[in-house]
């Protein structure tokens, strides 16, 4: 809590305009630690703060296209095993190059989100900013 915040005997809950009772960037940092999961609890929770629910906003966009992405890449790969086996062994190697990447923009989105920057990821950052009214 801020120095002049307090809370009065019997009240639990933090004062009003905190949403979550945590610092915005600590707040943005947690919606990427499960994501999409933490996101959509933010969204729930946060009710006020622009920053946290566009971290919310990317953090679920980010997961949701990750696993969708994942599972697209898998299938094509099964279907060019079934074709060629060079063919799936080719594509296959690409599951691992998307997991790398899509780990280091976790770590990247988490660090941004941190410093209290809404760094966006091209494309789901944007519908972020409009999902959290910035734009």
């Amino acid at each position: 809590m801020k120095g002049g915040d307090m809370i009065s005997a019997g009240q639990t809950t933090p004062p009003a305009g905190q949403g979550t009772g945590l610092t915005p960037n600590i707040a943005s940092l947690l919606c990427y630690i499960c994501t999409p999961i933490t996101g959509i609890i933010f969204l729930l929770i946060e009710k006020d703060n622009r920053d946290v629910k566009f971290h919310a906003w990317q953090s679920l966009a980010f997961g949701a296209g990750y696993v969708v992405l994942l599972i697209a890449l898998q299938i094509v790969a099964a279907i060019m095993g079934a074709i060629a086996s060079v063919l799936g062994i080719i594509v296959g190697f690409f599951v691992p190059i998307l997991m790398l990447a899509a780990f280091i923009l976790w770590i990247v989105c988490m660090v941004k989100a941190y410093q209290g920057e809404r760094w966006r990821i091209p494309v789901i950052g944007d519908f972020a900013a409009k999902k959290a009214g910035l734009e």
